[in-house]
Parts: C-alpha cells; structure tokens; sequence
C-alpha cells in the first residue's frame, strides 16, 4: 500500500494536473467504451489460455470451476501483492477439492510462463519494426534481458538434470522438495504435447497484442495522435513492471507507462490518464469476479 500510494504521489507531482485535466474532460467516450470491449475480450483469451494447459494435463476440473476461479482471481489482482496474487486463489481454489494438486499448479504456473512469453514476443517483434524510432537504449535492453530470463526459466523447468540441481536447496525440507518434484514431472508432460503449448504461446502473443490495442484505443479516446508500434513495445514492459509488490500493480504501472512514453515524447498526464483508465477497467472486471465470489461461497467464510 505504502509502495503504490508513494509511486503514485510522485507521478502526480510530476505531470501538469491542470492540462491533463483538460485532456480528459474533452475524452471520447465511445473510443473508451471500445476500449474496455477490446479489454474484456483479452480476459476471454487468458481463459482459454489456461484451459490449453488444464486439458493438456488431464486436469479433472468442472469448467464451471475453472472459470469461477478464474474470475475470483482477477478480483484478488486487485488488491493482492503484484498483478500475480490471483494465481495463488486459482490454485487454492482448484486444489481444494481436487487430487490433482501438482496438475492444478502445474496449469497455473505454466498459463503464466506462456503468458511471459507474449511479453517477450511482441516487444520483440514490435522492436524489429520500431528500433530505430526509439531512441533509447535501456528499453532494447529490458526486451533483451526479458528474453534472456524467459528461456533461462524455460530451460530449467523443461531439463530434468538442471531441475534436480536446483531442488537440493531444499533436502532438508523433504516436503517441499517432493512437491517440486512432482511439479516438474507434471510440467514435464508437456514434451509429449508440444502442440499445446505452442498454442499457448501464441494466444498469450494474441492476448498481449489485444491488451496493447486497448490502449492504442485509449489514446485516441484523449484525442492523441501516437504510433501504434509504441504500444506494442511499452505495454508489455508495464505489464512486468506490475510483479514489484504493489497494489495489484497500481502505482508502478502509471509509473512505468510515464516514462516509457515520455521517451518518444508523450506527455506524462496523457501517458498516466491511459494506465488509470485502464485500471478502472480493470477493477470493473475485478470486481465482477468479486461478485461471483460472493454468489457462489461452498462455505461460511
């Protein structure tokens, strides 16, 4: 609370308040309505995203189940440590009367590498196209360190060897240390099923280039005039930039879109009235999935 509450004093104090107040009280509604269609459906994309993963693993759960947790997950974004605090709901949701436990978290953990590897893909690609316009280097190097983490992740997950390795920290928690096990040998199946996964990398570059259109849509909504590459770049920073442990990532992500932006001259207020948009779509969303978790509660809690 601390950490997003001090970011966002700063971004304030850092933009011209009475222009961007200008700039949002002349906002096109309609282009704003688009925005937040184009927002929802790239929440139906990270849906069935993760039903790649729970039919790739024989996962036995409800699809009721499944998109009930889903969406209690997204109201858990939004007040949670980072923007990952919903997958922790999934997991117990899923795995609270399911024997599947290492195959639920399996899914979860394995929806979110494919999710990092949108993140890394459409940057990337924008970057080949965009490169020389962007005139700043530590954004080439945050794509380029993002890759490098990305398939150093993946090749510890995917190599048996390195896996093992790596789970001797824990021998003298044999617990633990079986339960990571048990993860790898899950994650594992996917060698057999290449097919899925690749399906999963590709809706998660798909759900990525949506999300980066919601504000291409958003920009116009503010009546600004912005290469679209741009976005295609800097929103999938933002994205990562909201796993710093905050407010569902509030504070960080205005914070991240400023600057970024600020590099190929957007002004400040324009670039932070476009994240807190999205934001409040974000908690309409949220708050949704607040709803069916009230409506559906198994017990008195």
């Amino acid at each position: 609370i601390a950490l997003s509450l001090a970011i966002l004093y700063f971004v304030f104090t850092k933009i011209d308040l009475e222009k961007t107040g200008n700039i949002l009280k002349t906002a096109r509604v309609d282009f704003i309505f688009y925005a937040f269609i184009v927002f929802i459906i790239c929440n139906i994309i990270l849906l069935f995203r993760w039903f790649i993963f729970i039919r790739a693993l024989d996962l036995k759960s409800p699809k009721r189940e499944v998109v009930r947790y889903f969406f209690v997950g997204l109201f858990g974004n939004l007040f949670l440590p980072t923007a990952i605090g919903g997958d922790i709901i999934k997991i117990l949701g899923l795995c609270k009367d399911n024997d599947q436990k290492a195959k639920v978290v399996a899914s979860v953990l394995l929806d979110r590498l494919s999710g990092y590897g949108g993140v890394v893909l459409v940057p990337l690609v924008a970057l080949i196209f965009s490169y020389r316009n962007i005139n700043a280097i530590e954004v080439i190097f945050m794509v380029a360190i993002l890759a490098a983490g990305s398939l150093t992740l993946f090749f510890i997950l995917f190599n048996h060897k390195v896996y093992s390795f790596v789970c001797q920290i824990f021998n003298k928690i044999p617990k633990i240390k079986n339960g990571l096990m048990n993860l790898h040998y899950n994650i594992a199946l996917l060698k057999d099923k290449k097919l899925a996964g690749l399906k999963a990398v590709l809706m998660a570059t798909l759900g990525q280039a949506v999300f980066a259109s919601t504000f291409i849509l958003l920009a116009k909504s503010l009546n600004q005039d912005i290469n679209p590459i741009y976005f295609f770049v800097f929103i999938p920073l933002t994205c990562v930039a909201s796993l710093i442990p905050s407010i569902g990532g509030l504070g960080v992500r205005e914070a991240g879109t400023a600057y970024l932006f600020y590099k190929v001259g957007v002004d400040a207020g324009v670039a932070v009235s476009m994240s807190l948009i999205n934001y409040l779509f974000m908690t309409i969303v949220g708050l949704l999935g607040g709803l069916i978790y009230v409506f559906t509660l198994s017990s008195r809690r």
